[in-house]
Formats: C-alpha cells, structure tokens, sequence
C-alpha cells in the first residue's frame, strides 16, 4: 500500500523516517487503513495501476500513447484535460502505482508557491542523492495564477519535474502558454455506458450489495459520463437500501441529489450546439440544447443575446419576423424572468430552427467593412451629398438628385456607390423564403441582385 510520509504530505512512495521500535509506523498504518475504509466510495474504488483503470481505452489500452509512455518510463510532462468524474485524478495515481519515479501531489486549491517550491527542493535531492526522478500531479491547475504557474517552469524545463496537471477547463485558457507547450495534452472523454457499468458493478461489490437490473441501468442511463458521480449516487443508493437489495426507488432518490455537469467547456460546447442547430433547422436538438443550458443554471440573457445574432446572422431577410421573435423573447426574460421565460425561449428557438435560412445580410455587411479595411473609401457621389446649407449648390452638392417618392413604385434608377465602388455587390439575395421575394424586386429595379441564389 502507498504511504505518506509525516515530514513530507502528499508524498507517495516515501520512507517513514525514523520510528521508535515500529510503533508509530503500525500506528500510521492502522490510521490510513481506517481512513481509507471510511472514504467516499469514488476514493475507495481508485486503481492502483493502469490495468484498473475503467474507460480511456483511446490513452490506456494496449498501445496507447499514455500506456507506452508509462510503460517505458518516458513520461513528459501533460495535462490531463476532461470533464469532471472522467478519472483525471484516478489516471494520475494509477500512473503513480505504474511508474518507479517519486509521487507527489498537491491541490492547486491550497497549495501555494511555498508548497511548489518545497516539492521542487525535495525532487531535486531526489534526483542528486538516489537519480530518481518525480512526478507531480497538481490537481485543479488552472486555478493556480499566473505567478504560481510560473514557479513551476523552471523545474519543469530542466527536468527536475515531471508535471500531471488536471483541469476541468480548457488548458487554451487557463493553463500559461509557456507551461502548456512544455506538457502533452491527453483529453479524456465522458466514460461510456459499459465503462460506467462496470463501475457499479464494483461499486456493488465493494459496498457487499446487490440491485435490480432495473436499477442499474437507471443509475447508468442517468451518468452522463461521470464516474465520480455515479460512484457518488451509488453509495447514497446503498445508504438508502440498507440493509436490503437496491432498487429502483433509491436509486431515483439518490439520483435526485446529483447536479447536472455543466462546466465552462459545457458552457462554450452546448451553446456551439443549440446555435448550429438552429441553424441545420433542426428544432429538436435545439430545444433539447435549450433544456440543457437552462436546467444547468445558464444565463437565460446570455441564451438570448445568441438567438438576436442567430436572427439576423443566420436567417436574415428570409424570414424578416426572425429578429423580431427574438428581441421579444430577449424582453420576456427581462420582464417574466424564468422560469416563466423558458416559454418564449422555446417559441423563439423553435421559430429560429424552423424558419428559411440566409446568411446573406451578415456577408453583406462583412464584405462592405472588409471593402472599407482595404481601402475602399471613394468620394460620395456630388448629388448626394448633403446640401441643407447656404452655398451648398454652388458646390455641386445634391445636384441632379432624384427623390424616389417623385417616380412611379418610389424608385428611380441612380449612382449610390462611390464611382471607385460602383458596380460592387454587398448583397446578394438568396431564394429562400421572403428573401426570394426580395431578389425579385431587386431584378426588376435592374439586375442588382446576384443570379446566383442557391
């Protein structure tokens, strides 16, 4: 069994020290059997190498990039980057329990640049006195600073470290660039419904219980991924149970203490998702993405601001009340608030997903201001310039211009574009919907719309 060292916490895989005829190490080991009996079934369940490990068979399976760098003893530095529950911490001691090198860990959320620096001192010893190497795992690092991340570089490039830092967050965010080039990135991915089985089934075995099937595959279907939280549900199921077999019953009541994952990767992915799909006009998926974001505790304003730049982004002019729909769905949050609101989100959404799609209005105005960018700055045509003031004619300004409402249908065909511009097409109607209409009116005025609408 691993052990901790009293001078040194968090270090796996050290001597005891001096003891007095073996009393306090039987008395410290008596302490960490009792303490390891009385952990969270999650904690108890741990592997101790990477043959336990359930699920991320893509980094662990035979011939894995993680499992041949472990193997060899060839282990860089990485980040370990992932969803909650998905075992970061479960691979980092397993990689501990497979590999000869020292184990030390600290949690980014306690741990400071003392503590760093400490580790980094003993590593080095360990490295000049025994030439045995250490790995750290540094739980949670993105919620180490910049300073703290830092003081870690050095150790890290000249190989006094090898680095584990787990995160829940995007290391492109939250972990320094200098750090984050220097590690390897492995992703590790929701487990699967027959990984998450098989962890209730030692869950069980571990607890000495039985279940229904009904159940387990309840408990399963319910995971979303996570094996911390299904281990979590479990041993409330049990609790529940006790001294019976589990059943359905418990595990829908224990279930009903889990919080739904939503993390900041969850925030960007399921927003990314709603938006493209509204925009494949599929309006299932997108109240299903609606649902997500809300019952996680989503900013129901947030949700609204996308649908305003979906509505002119990705419907535009093929469905003018698009834009509409979703400003009053943006009020009804502001003035109903939720949960009243999920109502006209809905609408809204639906509307945006089922409505004719054009993206035409977006290029539209992309093209102009890249026109603009590169210089595209002609002189406003002299009859339409502004002439209101005293001596404006004599400039020439607003000479032969031609006041629609004077011609037949409100319009008459004249130069708007700088003579540099002229000719140019920003907008080019698509068929779609209402839009189709548009193009109509826009050849009859002249050809100013494209000819190639799709």
């Amino acid at each position: 069994m691993a052990r901790i060292s009293p001078r040194s916490p968090g270090v796996v895989g050290e001597g005891w020290g001096a003891t007095v005829g073996g009393v306090s190490d039987l008395f410290a080991a008596a302490a960490e059997e009792r303490l390891r009996a009385q952990a969270p079934l999650a904690a108890r369940l741990r592997p101790k190498n990477l043959d336990d490990v359930v699920g991320q068979t893509h980094l662990v399976g035979p011939g894995k990039p993680l499992r041949r760098l472990v193997e060899q003893d060839r282990l860089t530095s990485a980040i370990f980057w992932g969803p909650p529950g998905t075992g970061k911490t479960t691979l980092a001691l397993a990689v501990a329990g497979s590999t000869k090198r020292a184990f030390e860990q600290l949690s980014a959320v306690t741990a400071g640049v003392k503590d760093v620096r400490e580790v980094i001192e003993r590593a080095r010893h360990r490295l000049g006195e025994h030439g045995r190497g250490t790995i750290l795992f540094l739980d949670e690092i993105h919620r180490f600073s910049k300073a703290q991340q830092d003081a870690l570089l050095p150790a890290v490039e000249d190989g006094t470290l090898t680095l584990i830092g787990a995160t829940t967050e995007n290391p492109f965010f939250e972990v320094n660039p200098p750090l984050r080039s220097r590690s390897t990135l492995f992703r590790l991915e929701p487990l699967g419904k027959a990984d998450i089985e098989t962890l209730i089934a030692r869950g069980l075995q571990a607890e000495g219980r039985d279940a229904t099937a009904e159940a387990v595959a309840h408990l399963a279907d319910r995971a979303g991924g996570d094996g911390r939280q299904v281990l979590t549900a479990l041993e409330v199921a049990c609790a529940l149970a006790h001294p019976g077999r589990v059943e359905l019953e418990h595990v829908e009541a224990a279930l009903g203490t889990s919080a739904l994952r939503y993390g900041r990767d969850d925030h960007y992915d399921v927003i990314s998702a709603f938006i493209k799909s509204m925009r494949g006009s599929d309006p299932q998926a997108a109240v299903y993405y609606l649902a997500r974001m809300l019952e996680a505790g989503e900013d129901a304003r947030f949700i609204a601001r996308r649908m305003i730049i979906f509505a002119s982004e990705d419907v535009g002019l093929a469905d003018p009340m698009a834009l509409l729909t979703a400003v009053a769905a943006a009020q009804a949050v502001e003035h109903a608030g939720l949960p009243e609101a999920q109502l006209n989100l809905s609408q809204a959404a639906i509307h945006l997903a089922t409505a004719p799609k054009s993206n035409r209005a977006a290029l539209a105005i992309w093209n102009a201001r890249e026109d603009v960018r590169n210089g595209a700055v002609g002189e406003v045509p002299p009859h339409l310039r502004d002439a209101h003031y005293q001596g404006a004619g004599s400039l020439g300004h607003g000479v032969g211009y031609e006041y629609p409402h004077d011609h037949p249908g409100g319009w008459v065909a004249q130069q708007y574009l700088p003579a540099e511009q002229a000719g140019r097409r920003y907008y080019e109607p698509s068929a779609h919907g209402h839009e189709g209409r548009v193009a109509e009116r826009m050849d009859e005025r002249g050809g100013q719309a494209s000819d190639d609408r799709r």
